[in-house]
């Protein structure tokens, strides 16, 4: 299966795909993506497209290859992608933005590695769907996802700000080893710097943040789970300020796969209403190619890592906070404003 052209987007597409490159209103440049994206859309792709905010469907993200509601790439003209890809842009920085189309490409590598092996399922970087909820407009809440195996992205527009929040990665191979893109590592920085953390520590400080021998199966703060982990671990603030500076390159880089905006944003709200209370926890061996799984997290945010699964060579990496995850806390402000009125 060939890797589709849609995903390896010209020089021309990028200036496309990018409404941000001269904005700085996330809220407004989401808005404009999806209603120029919805507009492209027939009345039949519409309907798959687009659900209440109130909808069921708005929680009901994951990462595994399943079916799924929205509308996928595989459905849509090569105008309508574009404008799915300009939307995608708006939500991400250009790291995170090629991060996401690089894991869907994977999925024809996929393909190749597992062909003719029974019960796999179908791999196709196409499968990935666009979802807008509620109605995307000016000062007004909506919220729209992008999902498929190993990405599930998920933004909130509350009229007062956004949420970017659940935000998942995952990559398999996680280090590609064989044919033309050998020793890509689409989630390397995620790994080697919790890694660079672990073997940081002091035989006490490592003491307080190995939890486990043996690494969880996966991640623990995934779909099923509606309220973020415990901390545990050791208090970064015990730490020097070499480990806190790796502790902070951690948590922004899970934050970096969105707009510098939100990054920014986002790492000033932790570090000065939660960064007090974060812990980093260890499971698992410290050396490369040992099942391994990390978290870092207050009493909010979480960034949480996994590489467990063929032989350690497919981990998963999400950001979730227990306030803010579909924009949970926007929405309530939003409505209490809208009511105050």
């Amino acid at each position: 299966m060939k890797t589709p052209s849609w995903i390896l987007p010209s020089a021309a597409f990028i200036a496309l795909a990018a409404p941000h490159a001269s904005a700085h209103n996330v809220e407004a440049d989401m808005t404009i993506a999806a209603q120029r994206f919805l507009v492209t859309l027939s009345a039949d792709q519409t309907t798959k497209a687009t659900f209440k905010l109130e909808d069921a469907e708005r929680k009901n993200w994951h990462f595994i290859p399943r079916p799924r509601l929205g509308l996928p790439l595989k459905e849509m003209t090569q105008e309508q992608r574009l404008m799915a890809q300009a939307l995608l842009s708006s939500g991400l920085s250009s790291k995170g933005y090629g991060k996401a189309l690089s894991v869907m490409s994977l999925e024809s590598m996929l393909a190749e590695i597992e062909k003719g092996q029974p019960g796999k399922p179908v791999r196709d970087p196409e499968m990935y769907f666009f979802s807008i909820f509620g109605t995307p407009a000016e000062n007004k809440p909506w919220g729209w996802r992008l999902e498929g195996h190993h990405v599930s992205l998920n933004f909130t527009c509350s009229g007062h700000g956004t949420a970017s929040t659940p935000s998942f990665f995952g990559s398999n191979p996680g280090e590609v080893r064989q044919g033309p893109r050998t020793g890509l590592r689409l989630l390397g920085k995620e790994e080697d710097l919790g890694r660079e953390l672990m073997r940081s520590l002091n035989e006490g400080q490592r003491k307080q943040a190995l939890i486990s021998e043996e690494a969880p199966k996966d991640i623990l703060n995934d779909p099923k789970r509606e309220e973020v982990t415990p901390a545990e671990g050791v208090a970064v603030s015990s730490l020097d300020s070499a480990q806190q500076k790796l502790a902070e390159q951690i948590v922004r880089e899970y934050l970096g796969a969105h707009r510098p905006e939100v990054e920014s944003a986002e790492w000033e709200r932790i570090k000065s209403t939660d960064w007090n209370n974060a812990r980093f926890a260890w499971a698992g061996g410290v050396e490369p190619g040992v099942p391994h799984y990390y978290r870092l997290q207050g009493k909010s945010f979480v960034v949480e890592y996994d590489n467990t699964q063929n032989g350690a060579n497919h981990p998963h990496a999400v950001w979730r906070d227990g306030q803010r995850d579909f924009g949970m806390d926007l929405l309530k402000e939003h409505y209490a404003k809208s009511h105050a009125k």
